[in-house]
């Protein structure tokens, strides 16, 4: 609409009015937003109905299965028996229950939230873990290495069932998604509605495992004897969130946790399994990011410049010697170079070159030194081709996750408890990283993979790996987390406090 310069005042504001007016029918506008509001709105409140739902059905069930707990806590039940396990699977598997862990987790899912920067999934689990009236303090894991990782941090959450006395075991499950666009098919309902993120490698899953199982321990509270210490972490995905919950206190939290369990799904494995081995099951991780520093210049003019890309590729294709002449073929150890960056323009040779990657091996002293190796690598192409290169490493590298031998031994026969294979598979370790591996280092632990790569005909393919785009959650698998949950919380106190009350003899 154009206006001319005779038009008259009182025109004006009739104009104005009549925008002000028909602005809400204005498209892709506000009603967007408002749209969007709407649905996290709804969203929240059907996780919070659908935890209501299973805090009722779980507490009716255990009003009828709390025999079966007091006989099991007063020693007349043998671990290796089958009333508890059967309790604990009837309680897992009722429909509110399949209910709440699908709603939690498609909710969790459709709302990635990536290292430190967790609101909206920590808000989701302390909006469940009020309705369940369990006990929490927030705030944890605060990022102390803001210029490594996004974030300012806090979104950790450690919850508590049980009397508040010892023993006391933790329950881990971590939070953060990956930078990752989602490809996954066949789940329009609930992909990822944030672009460039993804949960990628089931941690929505692990948290509404965690969850379930804090719905169905929770009913249990009177009979407990001890203290099951729930624990949601944040930035494992390289930010070492677990790191930050130890330095801020997690162990030393009164009373104090003598074991540590966490879960892994797992696509290489067969939904319904359950795995693990003694010693170390995940590698040590560190990550590096590499500056090659030459001349740039013209491409016709090769011997007037300094070329970082010739120098840099030398160096990537060298890396490999590290694994296949400094480690033994009897030991592991990987370095990956995943980001090569140079120039601008075909007919550049660029200034820089930017290299990253990761090294990794079974061990901090192998993992340390094939680090040293590649700086020295790095120092002789710099010699080789005159370059001028930095390195960085990560603010916190991954050390192993080893499961303790002895508590392993124990604990393998809660996991053919729940395995729908009634035995619990033992696998070769993995080069992958897991930050569980701190927590580890402090308390005697043991860390699960539970398979899920089979899924069934109404849902995606779930073998793709973890990180990949297409990866998909085997939904079926997350009653069979909460049993493993609670079943090792369960029997881990009472085998704490057996062993508690033969020190106590032995010393009289």
């Amino acid at each position: 609409m154009r206006v001319s310069s005779r038009t008259t005042i009182p025109a004006l504001l009739l104009l104005l009015v009549f925008l002000v007016q028909t602005a809400v029918s204005i498209p892709f506008a506000s009603k967007t937003k408002q749209r969007t509001a709407d649905e996290e709105t709804a969203d929240s409140a059907a996780v919070r109905d659908a935890a209501s739902e299973v805090s009722k059905t779980e507490k009716e069930l255990a009003n009828s299965n709390s025999p079966v707990v007091e006989e099991f806590f007063r020693g007349n039940e043998d671990e290796s028996s089958s009333s508890l396990r059967d309790a604990i699977r009837g309680m897992a598997n009722t429909q509110e229950m399949q209910d709440f862990l699908q709603t939690t987790r498609r909710s969790l899912h459709r709302k990635p939230e990536l290292m430190y920067e967790l609101p909206v999934t920590s808000q989701t689990i302390q909006s469940v873990l009020d309705e369940l009236g369990i006990d929490y303090t927030a705030g944890w894991a605060k990022n102390t290495h803001p210029e490594a990782y996004p974030g300012s941090g806090g979104y950790g959450i450690v919850a508590h069932i049980g009397n508040g006395e010892e023993p006391c075991v933790i329950l881990r499950a971590d939070m953060d998604a990956l930078p990752i666009l989602e490809a996954t098919e066949g789940i329009q309902e609930y992909k990822s509605k944030v672009p460039g993120k993804m949960h990628a490698c089931g941690h929505d899953g692990h948290v509404t495992m965690l969850l379930g199982a804090a719905a169905l321990l929770k009913n249990f509270e009177a009979n407990i004897k001890g203290t099951i210490r729930l624990v949601f972490q944040p930035a494992e995905e390289g930010g070492a969130g677990m790191k930050r919950m130890v330095e801020e206190g997690l162990v030393e939290l009164e009373p104090k946790a003598k074991n540590a369990f966490g879960i892994h799904v797992w696509p290489t494995l067969p939904s319904g399994t359950v795995a693990s081995r003694p010693g170390a099951l995940m590698a040590a991780a560190e990550m590096f990011e590499i500056a090659v520093q030459g001349k740039g210049g013209h491409a016709a003019m090769p011997h007037l410049t300094i070329d970082p890309i010739v120098a840099a590729a030398s160096f990537v294709a060298n890396l490999q010697s590290i694994v296949s002449r400094t480690v033994s073929p009897l030991q592991s150890g990987v370095v990956s170079v995943t980001q090569f960056t140079a120039g601008d323009a075909f007919n550049v040779i660029p200034a820089s070159v930017t290299i990253k990657g990761t090294i990794r091996a079974l061990s901090n002293d192998m993992l340390m030194s094939m680090r040293d190796d590649v700086v020295r690598m790095l120092a002789a192409t710099d010699a080789m081709h005159s370059t001028n290169s930095t390195i960085k490493f990560a603010p916190d590298f991954y050390p192993p996750t080893v499961n303790d031998p002895e508590l392993f031994e124990w604990s393998k026969h809660v996991g053919a408890l729940v395995s729908r294979e009634q035995t619990m598979r033992d696998v070769e370790p993995t080069m992958g990283g897991e930050d569980f591996s701190f927590l580890a280092e402090a308390i005697p632990s043991v860390f699960f993979l539970l398979g899920q790569g089979t899924g069934g005909d109404d849902l995606p393919r779930t073998d793709y790996g973890l990180h990949h785009p297409s990866f998909a959650l085997d939904e079926h698998v997350l009653t069979i987390g909460v049993e493993l949950h609670a079943n090792l919380a369960l029997r881990a106190l009472k085998q704490l406090a057996a062993t508690a009350d033969e020190t106590a003899q032995a010393e009289l």
